[in-house]
């Protein structure tokens, strides 16, 4: 066994000294299109140099700080995305609740046409229904004078003597 832990450690010096490895590792996590690289994190750092997190930590400080100063330069344009999505989100819940209450008020508005279209109906029927019961005979209308005709011309609005 301690042949074999021996046999990892220079394998592990071969390709080069920690130091290095993080560093590298660190130029290819922060190299490339800001859009199409991944997040810079310890564990993928980690990962990619072949380093434990803990010797990160304790022996390699300023790679840590390179990371973290890395981290806060680009978590600003995250996170004025993460606040538009969120004004976003906030804006469709308003839309939302919006919405809900004009539905209400098309419901509230159709049904009180419906009321309205029924009671002018009924109220047509009523009337139509009163005149049919009359039993009416036109009446020739007669004008104060005794007269059942009409004079037409300038001298019917006049009386006569």
């Amino acid at each position: 066994m301690a042949k074999n832990r021996k046999s990892d450690r220079t394998i592990s010096h071969a390709r080069g000294p920690a130091r290095l490895r993080l560093t590298n590792a660190l130029e290819t996590l922060t190299q490339g299109n800001q859009r199409s690289r991944p997040i810079v994190t310890v564990t993928e750092l980690c990962r990619l140099a072949d380093v434990s997190r803990n010797a990160l930590y304790r022996y390699h400080p300023a790679i840590l700080a390179a990371i973290r100063k890395h981290q806060s330069t680009h978590t600003t344009a995250r996170s004025r995305y993460r606040a538009a999505a969120e004004r976003a989100r906030r804006a469709n819940i308003d839309l939302r609740e919006d919405l809900a209450k004009l539905a209400a008020l098309v419901d509230h508005y159709y049904t009180a046409y419906r009321e309205t279209t029924t009671l002018l109906e009924r109220r047509d029927r009523e009337l139509a229904e009163l005149r049919g019961n009359q039993h009416s005979i036109p009446a020739l209308l007669v004008s104060a004078l005794g007269s059942a005709t009409r004079k037409k011309g300038p001298s019917a609005a006049a009386p006569e003597p």
